[in-house]
C-alpha cells in the first residue's frame, strides 16, 4: 500500500524486500536510463514514481550507476519486470533491488498518482508490504520531516577526498561533493582535467592548500538555504577570484553565496526533454532535470548591476542559469552531463575549461 499526506492510498504488488519507507514523493518523466536515476544522490531520501510504464524491462548493469548505491528511498512504478532484454545486463531488477535494501510498489495507477502530486503539489507518502492499517501508517507518515528545511547534501557526500584523472594535467579543479553524480566527474576527466573531490564540509582553506586552478559545485539533496557551510565557503572562493562552476545544487548555492534566495518548488522539474533557453546565444537546449528548489527570479532584478540570468526555462520561466559579471562564476540548474538525457549542453563543461585558462593565464 502507498499512503499520501492527504490521506489518498493506493493498493499495488509488492516488490523489492519486504518492508515499510518513507520520504517526499516525486515523479520523473524519462523513458530510458531508470538505473542512472535510482542511483542519483540527488534523489536521497526521496519516494519515486516513474511515468514510465515499464521498469525493469532491460535489467541492470553495474557501469550505468552514478553513485556506489540505490539513493531513492522507495520506487512506484506501472509495470515492474524480472525479464529483460539486454544481453549484458548483470542481474534483473528484483536482484538488484534485493541487493539494495529498496521497497517497491508496482502495478497501481502511476497516471492519476501524478496527476495527484501535479495538482497538490510534493508531499510526504509511506509504502509498506507489511502493513495495512491506515491509522498506523497515517501515524508513521506524520513523523516524515518535510524536505524543506532538510540538509542532505553531507549524508551523500563522500567521507574522504580522492582523486581522478590524469595527475600530470595542467588543469587541476577540486569538486565540492554535495552528491556528485559518476558522469559529470567522468565528464571532467574525459577532457584532461585532473580532480580532487572533496567532502561537502570541507573548508576553503583545505581545498585551497591542494592549489586547485578552478572549483566546481556539484548537484545534490536537500534544501539548499540550510547549507551555510557550503555558502561561506563559496564566498571565500569567490573572494580568491577562483573560477567557479556549479550544477543543480551547486547553482543554487552560487545563487545563495550571492545574496539571491532560493524557495521550494511545487513539483520540481524531473526528466529528460525540459527546454531551456540559452540567452547567451538565442539557442534552446533539451536538457535532463532533477531539482525540487529553484533560484528566485524576482531577486535577480536586485542583482542584474553584478549577475546575470543566462538561462531560462521555456516551460514555467524558472531560473536556469545565472553569470556573475565581475567574478569568473557561472552556473546551472539543469544536468548537462545527462545520463540519462540528451547531449545538448555539454559544451558548458568546455567552457569552464576555457575559463579557467583565461584566469591562469591573466
Amino acid at each position: 500500500m502507498i499512503l499520501f499526506d492527504d490521506g489518498t492510498h493506493y493498493f499495488g504488488k509488492a516488490a523489492g524486500i519486504s518492508g515499510t519507507t518513507t520520504g517526499e514523493v516525486c515523479f520523473n518523466t524519462g523513458m530510458t536510463g531508470y538505473q542512472e536515476i535510482f542511483t542519483d544522490p540527488s534523489y536521497y531520501g526521496q519516494i519515486l514514481v516513474t511515468t514510465n510504464a515499464h521498469i525493469g524491462n532491460y535489467g541492470t548493469k553495474k557501469q550505468d550507476t552514478e553513485s556506489e548505491k540505490v539513493q531513492i528511498a522507495g520506487l512506484v512504478c506501472r509495470n515492474f519486470t524480472t525479464e529483460y532484454s539486454r544481453i549484458m545486463a548483470d542481474s534483473d531488477i528484483q536482484q538488484y533491488f534485493e541487493n539494495n535494501r529498496i521497497v517497491c510498489i508496482y502495478d497501481v495507477d502511476t497516471r492519476a498518482i501524478v496527476r495527484h502530486i501535479r495538482q497538490k503539489g510534493a508531499m510526504n507518502c509511506i509504502i509498506s508490504s507489511e502493513i495495512f492499517d491506515l491509522e498506523e501508517l497515517a501515524k508513521k507518515l506524520k513523523q516524515v520531516p518535510s524536505m524543506e528545511g532538510l540538509e542532505l547534501a553531507s549524508k551523500v557526500s563522500t567521507a574522504e577526498a580522492y582523486t581522478l584523472g590524469d595527475e600530470g594535467s595542467s588543469i587541476r579543479i577540486a569538486v565540492m561533493d554535495f552528491g556528485t553524480k559518476a558522469n559529470i566527474l567522468r565528464s571532467f576527466t574525459e577532457r584532461g582535467v585532473f580532480l580532487k573531490v572533496f567532502p561537502a564540509k570541507s573548508s576553503y582553506e583545505t581545498m585551497s592548500a591542494w592549489n586547485p586552478d578552478g572549483y566546481f559545485l556539484s548537484n545534490g539533496p536537500g534544501d539548499p538555504a540550510t547549507m551555510d557551510y557550503a555558502i561561506d565557503t563559496v564566498k571565500s572562493i569567490l573572494k580568491a577570484e577562483k573560477p567557479v562552476f556549479g550544477i543543480c545544487l551547486g547553482h543554487q548555492i552560487l545563487a545563495l553565496a550571492n545574496g539571491i534566495h532560493t524557495y521550494k518548488m511545487r513539483n520540481g522539474h524531473r526528466g529528460a526533454n525540459h527546454p531551456v533557453k540559452n540567452l547567451l546565444t538565442g539557442k534552446c537546449e533539451v536538457t535532463s532535470q532533477n531539482h525540487g528548489f529553484s533560484v528566485a527570479l524576482e531577486d535577480l532584478d536586485k542583482y542584474k548591476d553584478s549577475i546575470e540570468l543566462t538561462h531560462i526555462n521555456l516551460n514555467d520561466q524558472t531560473v536556469e542559469g545565472i553569470r556573475l559579471k565581475y567574478k569568473p562564476a557561472f552556473s546551472v540548474q539543469y544536468h548537462p552531463e545527462a545520463n540519462p538525457g540528451p547531449h545538448d549542453s555539454k559544451y558548458l563543461f568546455d567552457d569552464f575549461i576555457q575559463l579557467v585558462k583565461q584566469v591562469k593565464q591573466n
